[in-house]
C-alpha cells in the first residue's frame, strides 16, 4: 500500500474513531463552539487542530427536517449549551431561531422563531427559556414547550436579552438584560397556562449584561461590556471576577471552581473571534475557519 494512501486510511480511523467517542454523549470536559453556521465538538487536549475537532454540525444539515427559511434564521449562531447528559445541544442565533439538535442523529427536535435569540435554557417541566436581544419583535424573554415547536407559552419584556439560567435547587429563572439581572418564577396558573413572574431586578455594576454562566450552586458568572463580575444569589452581591477583569467584550465564560479552569471567547474581529482560550491549563485554541462566537464545556 502507498504512503499516501496508508495516511489517509489511518486518519479515517482517528476520525472514525473521535466520533465514536461522541455518538452518544459529548465527553467531560470538551468544549462545544459556535458561530457563522456551525457548531463544534473540540478536543481541547488534542495536539493539533485537525484531532482537535471531533464533531461538528452546520445549519444546512438541517434544511430538510425543518421549514427552509431556518436557514436563514438559524445564522449566526450564538449560543450553544449541552442538555440531557451531554447528547444534544440547546442552539440559538442572533438571526433569529432556537433549536435544539441531537448529538448522535443530528436531528433537529425542537425549533422556534426567536427574534435576535442571545441564549436559551430547558427548565424544569420541560420548558424553554429564550433571551432576545435588541429586535422589533425582541427585547423579551420567552418560554416555550419542547413538543410544541415555535408556540410561545410566556413572554415578558427584557430589553437586549443575552442570557438565561435555571437554578434547578430554587426553581427560578435567572435573566441577563442590557442593564440588570432579573430573577423568575415559572409556574402554571389554575388553567395550566405558564406564567412568568419577576421575584427580583438587580442594577448590574456596568452596562451591556451580555454573557450569564453558572459557577457553582450560590455564584452567577456575568459579563459586560467592560469587564466580568461574580454574583452572589445569596448576598446579592457583585465582585469583579479577577481573571477577567476589565477585560472588554467577554462573549463567553466558563469558570470551574474546583479545577479553577476558565474557558472563554472574547470579541477581536467586530463581534466573533478565531480564538478560544482558556486559563489552568492556559491555552491559546485558533480555528481560523469558522467566526466563533461562544464557548461552552461539557460537564
Amino acid at each position: 500500500m502507498k504512503k499516501s494512501s496508508l495516511l489517509a486510511v489511518l486518519v479515517l480511523l482517528l476520525t472514525t474513531n473521535l466520533n465514536a467517542q461522541i455518538t452518544k454523549a459529548v465527553p467531560k470536559g470538551f468544549w462545544v463552539a459556535c458561530g457563522g453556521n456551525e457548531v463544534l465538538v473540540i478536543n481541547p487536549d488534542a495536539s493539533d487542530q485537525q484531532s482537535q475537532i471531533v464533531w461538528n454540525w452546520k445549519v444546512s444539515e438541517a434544511e430538510k427536517q425543518i421549514p427552509l427559511h431556518y436557514q436563514k434564521l438559524l445564522v449566526p449562531l450564538d449560543e450553544c449549551k449541552l442538555i440531557d447528559n451531554n447528547t444534544k445541544l440547546l442552539l440559538t442565533s442572533s438571526g433569529g431561531a432556537t433549536c435544539i439538535v441531537d448529538i448522535k442523529t443530528k436531528k433537529v427536535e425542537f425549533y422556534a422563531q426567536t427574534p435576535m435569540a442571545h441564549s436559551a435554557e430547558i427548565l424544569s417541566n420541560n420548558l424553554i427559556a429564550v433571551a432576545n436581544s435588541t429586535h422589533a419583535k425582541g427585547n423579551s424573554l420567552e418560554i416555550y414547550h419542547r413538543s410544541k415547536p415555535e408556540l410561545v407559552l410566556a413572554k415578558d419584556s427584557l430589553y437586549s436579552g443575552h442570557g438565561v439560567s435555571w437554578d434547578a435547587e430554587r426553581q427560578v429563572l435567572y435573566a441577563l438584560g442590557y442593564d440588570n439581572l432579573r430573577t423568575y418564577k415559572v409556574g402554571f396558573d389554575k388553567g395550566n397556562k405558564v406564567e412568568l413572574t419577576l421575584l427580583k431586578t438587580v442594577k448590574l455594576p456596568d452596562l451591556g449584561g451580555h454573557d450569564l454562566s453558572v459557577i457553582d450552586k450560590d455564584r452567577l458568572l456575568v459579563s459586560t461590556h467592560h469587564s466580568v463580575f461574580n454574583y452572589n444569589v445569596v448576598a446579592d452581591t457583585f465582585e469583579e471576577f479577577e481573571p477577567l477583569k476589565k477585560i472588554e467584550n467577554v462573549k463567553s465564560a466558563n469558570f470551574d471552581p474546583i479545577t479553577n479552569t476558565l474557558v472563554y471567547t472574547k470579541a477581536e474581529e467586530s463581534w466573533w473571534t478565531f480564538n478560544i482560550y482558556s486559563q489552568h491549563p492556559t491555552r491559546k485554541i485558533h480555528i481560523p475557519s469558522t467566526k466563533l462566537y461562544k464557548v461552552r464545556v461539557a460537564k
